[in-house]
């Protein structure tokens, strides 16, 4: 019996020194102020490829995919001028990783907002704090690469030009 319950011991010791460890490995830095000026994006489809190149999954060619990713809760990114992503997490007044109209109404749109940047096993995620600027959308590519995917038209952009 002693035997067992130290096997025991030993075995809860190693698993809580394994977890430990892991928790320091994928710690998040400490979050820094930023102010970020970019589009807000489809996470999935602009990573995966799966829609086509970076250029056909943003903007009004993307628009509509866009929210249907968004409301299945696909995860906004906010790509900034440089290219960079930033991963968002929370919109000033929601809840977490909440699919929320707040989301839905800027997805696409080139804002400014400020907020709380994080870095974590090299992602970059974003708590936006306030968005002091909203362009909205004014990446109209839709004419260099049709609908994207090609059953979805955002037809009410299509007039602004």
């Amino acid at each position: 019996m002693k035997s067992h319950f130290k096997l025991f011991s030993v075995a809860v010791v190693s698993v809580f020194t394994c977890f430990a460890n892991i928790n320091l490995a994928f710690s998040a830095t400490e979050p820094k102020p930023i102010e970020i000026k970019g589009e807000i994006i489809d996470t999935w489809c602009y990573l995966s490829g799966v829609m086509g190149g970076q250029d056909a999954v943003i903007g009004t060619a993307h628009h509509t995919c866009a929210l249907w990713c968004t409301a299945g809760g696909i995860p906004v990114g906010v790509l900034d001028e440089d290219g960079q992503i930033y991963m968002v997490l929370k919109l000033k007044g929601e809840d977490t990783l909440k699919q929320s109209d707040s989301i839905m109404e800027i997805q696409s749109d080139v804002i400014t907002a400020k907020g709380l940047h994080y870095v974590r096993d090299g992602v970059n995620y974003l708590i936006v704090e306030d968005v002091i600027a909203n362009d909205g959308i004014s990446n109209f590519n839709h004419e260099d690469y049709g609908s994207v995917p090609p059953n979805s038209f955002p037809k009410k952009y299509l007039s602004n030009q």
